[in-house]
């Protein structure tokens, strides 16, 4: 199966976020830079753009030219100085929770702020990248199923930040939680997004499908369903345990395409739900029919047969 798209290597996990004094902008995470494991991922023709989390407070980075330009500086010169491809920027869900994306100047404001990096990083020449440039990945929330409201990243913002970046990481998982457990991608669920933020499956779509990388989660989740609920996510290991303690039988969910078991412990029953090659195949066939990349989270999470269906 041939997905064409460029495959991202999220490296380290850095934070853009204001000092104590609230006056000084500083990047965290560089201690989580490792020379010789970026080298050798560049050297195998992989790209390596790692995460930043922007947790500054949204006012002062949008309101004042000199803190964006500081920010944009400080990611940037990380890059330079790293000999990163570029970011994976992840910013939209912190500016919905202080209620930016409510305001429409502070709005047009945030959608500025990724263009304006999104160009400052193509304006820097690529040691390793064919493309002969640095690239910017903006990390987007699902649409919601009981239709949009102003926090979510729609079809105009796509269309505006287009040209200024290297394309889109869509977080089609965490549908359900401890308080409503359930699947954590339902297949209808990534239909209505791809459905929403782009044109209808065809030549049309081909301008931007090309720019999702449909979000796949390799953990999964495993949730009390005793009154209060409660749970959380788990990883291969993790459900390789259960399957071998409990011995549960597997079973399909039609309305979500997933897999999923009950199981028992201490006369509480849980509910798990982790992807299955058969559950992995249906998504990548929907990202391959829309021409969509893919974005994992997260690798090191799944089992090592997940591989046989990328």
């Amino acid at each position: 199966m041939h997905f064409p798209s460029i495959l991202f290597h999220q490296v380290v996990c850095l934070t853009c976020s204001l000092s104590s004094d609230r006056n000084k902008l500083s990047l965290e995470g560089q201690h989580n830079y490792d020379a010789g494991w970026v080298s050798e991922l560049q050297n195998s023709g992989s790209l390596v753009v790692p995460r930043v989390v922007l947790e500054a407070f949204p006012g002062v980075v949008l309101l004042k030219k000199k803190s964006r330009d500081k920010t944009i500086e400080l990611i940037v010169s990380e890059c330079r100085d790293k000999g990163y491809d570029g970011v994976v920027l992840e910013s939209w869900s912190r500016w919905a929770a202080y209620g930016v994306l409510d305001d429409p100047e502070l709005r047009q404001l945030a959608l500025q702020f990724v263009k304006q990096l999104g160009e400052a990083l193509h304006s820097i020449s690529s040691k390793s990248s064919t493309r002969n440039h640095l690239e910017l990945i903006y990390v987007i929330p699902a649409p919601r199923m009981e239709g949009p409201n102003n926090q979510d990243f729609g079809p105009e913002d796509l269309l505006q930040l287009a040209d200024s970046v290297g394309g889109f990481s869509l977080m089609t998982y965490d549908f359900s939680g401890p308080q409503n457990p359930g699947p954590s991608a339902p297949l209808k669920w990534i239909q209505y997004s791809l459905t929403t933020l782009l044109p209808a499956k065809g030549s049309a779509s081909q301008v931007h499908s090309h720019m999702i990388f449909l979000g796949i989660n390799f953990y999964g989740n495993d949730f009390l369903l005793s009154k209060g609920g409660g749970g959380g996510s788990i990883t291969g290991r993790d459900f390789i345990h259960l399957l071998e303690k409990y011995k549960p039988s597997l079973q399909w969910d039609d309305k979500s395409s997933e897999h999923f078991f009950i199981y028992s412990d201490k006369g509480v029953r849980h509910a798990v739900f982790y992807p299955t090659l058969l559950s992995l195949s249906v998504r990548l066939d929907e990202a391959q029919d829309w021409g969509a990349g893919l974005s994992i989270w997260e690798i090191g999470q799944g089992l090592d047969y997940f591989f046989d269906v990328l």
